[in-house]
């Protein structure tokens, strides 16, 4: 407990007025316990009656309680803590327009986005390879790019399952994959930079890239992916979700890369490429990353493990030309020095004893499952167009003319217009079949084409969930 005393005036005076503003301010709560007079007046080195008095004072005004043979506490009745000063410092103007993420009402039938199942997590198995590596007890600062081992397997990894052509040293962990698009920017954007992003697109990284200065502008996506002829010239860095486009769900073809990889080079810009929820695969054959294609050094490859594993773990990484990884360092230095070292290692134990692959390819049946199902419902029904997808956690679905969703207290789905920057996408939905479960996943397919109908009867459109 800290106490400030000033000068050899009514010592007791102030410590009362200390520990009153602390009960008053909510931080000495109901209940708890101070410390006793000797002890308090040992560390404060007034006499033991000073403190005394004090405690006395608080007691008769009714804000503490003495109990014989247990000490002197906060008072049990309800104390209204006082309001912090407003302030008159004010935000840039973005962060003023942004304001906080809505928090999402829970609903039964949950077709929100990126979500994966928890209950496909081996949650067992991780708490005894965590368990073990916090015995081992690590007590000093770790390397900025990650755990080495973590590194090490990761690089072979991604190697065998998306033929990333990356090596330990190339491969800087980072605290999910938001984490990672935050440090290309620090070291690439500088206020005014242009960047180019697919329309529709991921909402996160545009707010992102706007939030570090730079000039964002959507790119239109097709059937075959990024526009590439539409990309502005002034862009320097573009980002791409190439092997299952967010949110249409559709991959990028082997002629749009090409064709993205060779204006990069022409116009000495960056592309990060981000391999979102790609391990999930039902079919097709997958084409090849970016990052292997790429011949010039132009494409940071980001990857995340929210998706295949649980986003409370916030593991992802980013690999990047060697050019960068310098600089890549040292901006995670400066951000926060490095994450979480026992969750990484016990991440690279679970790689190496082949935990994680079994957990993909257990999970991916399940997946696999549900999204047969949403695809088998929505072939008959007209309402709705269903984007053909092969990959992934959740489906795109375009209404028809003059349809519309009504609200369901126990739906939650998210409207394909959320993820445009600037201009409307076709009116759709966007359905995630990760958080809803298998028994639920009928039914609230159900609900939802009960709720679909023309728009000239809806009076409100359906905000994102």
């Amino acid at each position: 407990m800290h106490i400030s005393l000033e000068g050899r005036g009514d010592l007791a005076a102030q410590v009362y007025r200390q520990l009153l503003d602390a009960i008053l301010d909510g931080r000495l709560r109901s209940g708890e316990r101070l410390p006793p007079t000797r002890e308090l007046a040992r560390r404060l080195e007034i006499s033991r009656n000073t403190v005394a008095v004090a405690y006395d004072r608080l007691v008769a005004d009714g804000f503490l309680i003495g109990r014989a043979g247990a000490g002197t506490f906060v008072s049990a009745e309800p104390v209204r803590g006082r309001a912090a000063p407003k302030g008159v410092v004010r935000p840039r103007a973005f962060w003023r327009e942004l304001g906080a993420a809505a928090n999402v009402a829970p609903a039964r039938y949950d077709f929100r986005v990126g979500v994966p199942d928890a209950r496909l997590f081996p949650m067992e198995t991780w708490r005894r390879l965590v368990a073990r590596e916090l015995r081992v007890g690590l007590a000093t600062y770790d390397d900025p790019s990650g755990y080495g081992p973590l590194r090490d397997a990761i690089s072979r990894h991604i190697g065998i399952s998306r033929s990333v052509h990356a090596g330990p040293d190339d491969v800087l962990i980072t605290n999910g994959a938001q984490q990672a698009l935050d440090l290309v920017g620090r070291v690439l954007i500088e206020p005014g930079t242009t960047v180019a992003v697919e329309e529709p697109g991921y909402p996160p990284a545009r707010r992102l890239f706007r939030s570090l200065g730079a000039r964002v502008v959507g790119v239109p996506v097709d059937a075959e992916g990024l526009d590439v002829s539409a990309i502005p010239r002034a862009a320097s860095l573009v980002y791409v979700t190439p092997s299952h486009q967010f949110p249409l769900g559709t991959p990028m073809s082997l002629a749009r890369r090409a064709a993205l990889l060779a204006w990069a080079e022409r116009r000495a810009a960056v592309v990060i490429e981000d391999d979102y929820d790609s391990e999930f695969r039902f079919g097709e054959r997958p084409l090849e990353p970016l990052q292997s294609l790429d011949r010039a050094g132009r494409v940071i490859y980001v990857g995340s493990f929210s998706k295949t594993l649980l986003p409370m773990l916030r593991l992802g990484f980013l690999v990047a030309p060697a050019s960068l990884g310098p600089a890549l360092r040292a901006a995670r230095q400066l951000s926060d020095w490095h994450g979480d070292v026992p969750t990484q290692a016990a991440l690279a134990r679970f790689i190496d004893e082949g935990l994680l692959a079994r957990h993909i390819r257990k999970a991916t049946r399940e997946y696999a499952a549900r999204h047969a199902l949403i695809a088998e419902t929505l072939a008959g029904e007209d309402r709705l167009r269903l984007i053909p997808s092969a990959a992934g956690l959740h489906v795109c679905a375009l209404f028809a003319p003059g349809v519309s969703v009504r609200p369901a207290p126990d739906l939650a789905v998210e409207q394909l217009d959320a993820y445009c920057g600037e201009t409307p996408a076709q009116p759709g939905l966007v359905l995630g079949y990760g958080a809803i479960g298998p028994h639920d996943l009928r039914p609230g397919l159900r609900l939802l084409t009960d709720s679909l109908k023309p728009a000239s009867l809806e009076t409100a459109s359906l905000k994102p969930a």
